[in-house]
């Protein structure tokens, strides 16, 4: 049967041209918010490397296959595209159009579509046809050069904040509002261009506008927000491991020294001259206990120091685990769909999609009969996504 549930975004219909990273991790995420989402996977598979019986991103969806190189295979798409609401793609720019499923043929057949393009560069522009990644996509925005110590290189933070942060979620953004616009009187689809250099670069607004105020230098670990300051930032402690610290405001500065057992011992930190010396304090206190006994000794407190988790850690939280914030899908810990919704809640409503799988049900359901029908295998390969 279809799949439905009681999400905010339940009845609405998603295609997602299948890929690897931001788009799959949209669609995810429309899927967590109950939109019935179908995966259109090649022969071959995406080349993630990943089973695909454990790739969380694809949870919630159903797949089917199609050759978008055989005959057939465009219209089979485009029939699905027909009867979506919104339609996602990863490819560089022009390879869905020469593929037959590009915008301008999509929205032929569904002038309501929202057609989502999730890229690192985006549509156009020098770089616009050449590969990438997320890890420099952030280099060219400045987020990659605020990351590490002021005598180190810049620290690469996986693949959340350029992927994931400013490709996923401002596709998935866009998708809404232009969905929003669609369903309006005289509204219309339209082509949602969601590039991670976009995203990232906006994910940075707060911070150059401190940069033109004068408050925030262009430089690594010189600042209040990026482990310049001895009070934001990481500490190891006796056993390796490490708690962070983020005393921002006075008062919570106030009580992590009392906490801490330094209220009398370390300089102002208004004194920025001798930061090094309140830092170097602070380091030498927190290697003198394990990272469980700091835990216990801020636990319930305002002094805004927690202690830094693995991801295998993290979902035993005691705060993490009461409110649920990873959830089990047979037997498989995964964060909970978010945010949350006191009327519509979202929900983790089935596994990892298995490529195929689900293809005689989608067209019955999506009433595409064509999506069964196949001429000849083709090779299975296309120009691959701007990744």
């Amino acid at each position: 049967m279809a799949q439905t549930g009681n999400g905010p975004l339940s009845g609405v219909r998603v295609v997602e041209l299948a890929g690897i990273g931001p788009g799959p991790f949209a669609a995810m995420h429309l899927a967590d918010l109950g939109a019935d989402v179908v995966r259109v996977d090649r022969p071959g598979g995406s080349g993630i490397g990943v089973d695909p019986a454990h790739d969380l991103t694809n949870r919630g969806k159903r797949s089917v296959l199609v050759d978008l190189k055989a005959p057939e295979g465009p219209g089979q798409v485009l029939g699905l595209a027909e009867r979506a609401d919104v339609l996602i793609e990863g490819y560089r720019p022009g390879v869905a159009e020469r593929l037959g499923v590009g915008p301008e043929a999509c929205l032929a057949r569904n002038p309501r579509l929202v057609y989502g393009r999730m890229t690192g560069w985006g549509q156009d522009g020098p770089l616009a046809d050449t590969a990438g990644h997320d890890i420099g996509y952030i280099a060219l925005t400045g987020a990659l050069g605020m990351t590490g110590t002021a005598d180190g290189p810049p620290v690469a933070p996986a693949n959340l904040l350029g992927d994931y942060a400013g490709g996923s979620l401002y596709l998935v953004i866009g998708i809404l509002a232009a969905l929003q616009h669609a369903r309006t009187e005289g509204g219309s689809g339209q082509v949602v261009d969601a590039a991670i250099v976009d995203g990232t670069a906006h994910l940075t607004t707060m911070i150059r506008g401190m940069l033109e105020a004068g408050a925030w230098q262009d430089r690594r670990a010189a600042n209040l927000l990026d482990g310049g300051a001895p009070f934001y930032g990481t500490y190891e402690t006796a056993d390796g491991g490490h708690m962070a610290v983020g005393a921002l405001e006075q008062r919570f500065y106030a009580e992590f020294l009392r906490l801490l057992g330094l209220a009398d011992e370390v300089p102002p930190r208004e004194d920025f001259a001798r930061w090094g010396a309140l830092r170097t304090a602070i380091a030498d206190r927190f290697r003198t206990r394990t990272r469980e006994e700091w835990t216990a000794v801020f636990d319930g407190s305002d002094a805004c120091v927690a202690p830094v988790l693995s991801l295998r850690e993290a979902p035993d939280h005691p705060h993490l685990a009461a409110r649920g914030t990873f959830v089990q899908h047979a037997g498989v810990t995964q964060p909970a769909p978010a945010p949350r919704f006191s009327r519509t809640p979202g929900a983790v409503r089935g596994g990892p999609a298995l490529p195929g799988a689900d293809t005689e049900a989608v067209a019955r359901d999506w009433d595409v009969p064509a999506l069964t029908t196949t001429d000849r295998p083709g090779d299975g390969t296309e120009e691959g996504p701007q990744r």
